[in-house]
């Protein structure tokens, strides 16, 4: 019972910086997304295809997560997108507060969307609002097509569904269809996008939608 009573307070005490940073991201009107996955699905890669995609029509900020190492924030550095890396030191997830500091040294003028890359864990990052406009969870279709079942929470909490590597189908045991009704059957409430970060399919339409997204209604 006193377990319970701890990650509650936990988990207001989040909730109360979280608020601060969506007010904070409000006032500036900055689109924000948190992009949670499991390791390897995706997530640097969907958003340097993005950045591609984007240029010139989008300006993007980036926080990324990661329990060791740069690597990710180097990549995302090269296309020119002003970017903080936060290391967690073996912490499963980011939260709240860590983002309320990382904002410290990032440079927002001009930014229209804000993309913190979580890291790679389907389990802790459902729990932690951080003060986004919405939760961006990467399946990529080498997973399979259970996933949403194994990891309800996660699916449940997203509103954005970015299903990748969809080339791959041919070579995996991933049902799209199967995947699909799978998340929606969690979430109905779900956006799904299916791409392929390869070939490029689906990238267009995922950076339409956006484009298409207007900040001041959320």
């Amino acid at each position: 019972m006193s377990v319970i009573t701890i990650e509650r307070k936990v988990l207001e005490k989040n909730d109360q910086i979280a608020e601060r940073n969506r007010r904070f991201f409000k006032e500036r009107s900055i689109f924000v997304l948190n992009f949670v996955s499991s390791p390897g699905a995706g997530k640097t890669s969907i958003l340097e295809k993005t950045f591609q995609e984007l240029q010139g029509s989008m300006n993007i900020a980036v926080i990324e997560g990661d329990v060791q190492t740069d690597l990710d924030a180097q990549r995302v550095a090269r296309y020119g997108v002003p970017v903080v890396q936060i290391v967690t030191l073996g912490g499963c997830h980011l939260e709240a507060n860590l983002i309320q500091d990382a904002l410290k040294n990032l440079d927002l003028n001009g930014v229209d969307a804000l993309f913190i890359e979580n890291v790679g864990n389907l389990v802790c990052p459902s729990n932690y609002d951080l003060g986004e406009a919405f939760k961006v969870v990467v399946l990529s279709t080498t997973e399979g097509d259970d996933k949403p079942l194994k990891y309800p929470a996660m699916f449940r909490n997203s509103s954005i569904l970015i299903i990748n590597k969809i080339d791959l189908v041919p070579y995996v045991r991933c049902n799209l269809s199967v995947l699909r009704n799978n998340a929606l059957q969690i979430n109905p409430a779900l956006k799904v996008f299916e791409i392929s970060c390869f070939t490029g399919a689906g990238i267009a339409e995922w950076c339409d939608w956006l484009r298409k997204k207007d900040v001041s209604g959320l």
